[in-house]
């Protein structure tokens, strides 16, 4: 059995592919060793993971956080001990993303998901890289930062009274509840990127729109602007956020001059394809 993983922030999504080519998926916690540890991680698989198999030859795992040899190591350890895998590789989501939208061509490679990142692929490896830098610093256009975004325009009452009763009417949450989300638990980014389905609800409203097009326009403007070739390659997308605001993600691509190629939600099924 070969089991093929891409895992963001959130979720992770596994692919179990036995000799002849049967496939089942299991869907699970985000793993990402810069906030997790070994031990961590495996009492996650533990919980959460509903197929156990004895028999798994290969593991390509696909992860947020997975940026060097160090922390790959701290998943590698986790899935070792759980699967008991003859071979496991653990690899960047960034490769993962460009492998599944690119296969073997090159072209600007884009994540859109909880965070966001971007690369210049050649067609074989990762060529150029501008750091995300994660949430607080960075993550442009990502579902955290328009999620953080949209929280402040709430909470600083820089929307409408109109949009503002929506929201808390929709969430029936009070504000002390956000900031103790925000600043006192674990994980505020996937807090954070929940609110973008408030958004995707409710597109219509203009002031919502804006939230969405102005983190859209930041992120080529802080990220993709900085790829040389930028505007000879097509610039691909995956992750839920490309994938539900496609229409929004085209209009920053007119009004940039950018070439827009594969959009999908997710990177699975280009997977699939490059390790058949």
């Amino acid at each position: 059995m070969k089991i093929i993983a891409d895992s963001g922030s959130t979720k992770t999504e596994w692919s179990l592919i036995d000799d002849k080519g049967n496939r089942n998926t299991v869907i699970t916690a985000g793993i990402n060793p810069f906030y997790q540890s070994t031990q961590e991680i495996l009492e996650n698989l533990q919980q959460d993971f509903s197929i156990r198999s004895t028999n798994v030859q290969e593991i390509f795992f696909y992860g947020a956080g997975c940026a060097n040899p160090e922390k790959n190591k701290i998943v590698e350890n986790a899935l070792s001990a759980f699967f008991k895998a003859e071979r496991i590789v653990v690899e960047s989501d960034l490769l993962g993303a460009a492998r599944s939208l690119c296969q073997d061509k090159e072209g600007i490679v884009c994540i859109l998901g909880t965070g966001s990142n971007s690369c210049y692929y050649n067609g074989n490896k990762i060529e150029k890289n501008v750091s995300p830098l994660g949430y607080k610093l960075g993550d442009e256009g990502s579902g955290a930062v328009i999620g953080e975004k949209l929280i402040a325009d709430i909470l600083k009452k820089q929307l409408s009274e109109e949009t503002i009763k929506l929201f808390f009417e929709t969430y029936k949450i009070l504000p002390s509840e956000i900031m103790d989300n925000v600043y006192q638990k674990k994980f505020p980014n996937r807090y954070l990127a929940q609110f973008t389905k408030f958004i995707t609800e409710h597109i219509d409203i203009k002031e919502l729109e804006d939230i969405v097009l102005f983190c859209f326009g930041e992120f080529v403007r802080r990220n993709l602007k900085q790829y040389a070739n930028l505007h000879a390659l097509q610039a691909h997308f995956t992750g839920s956020v490309a994938f539900y605001f496609q229409a929004q993600l085209k209009k920053t691509a007119i009004k940039n001059n950018l070439i827009i190629g594969n959009i999908t939600k997710s990177p699975m099924e280009g997977l699939i394809k490059y390790h058949n």
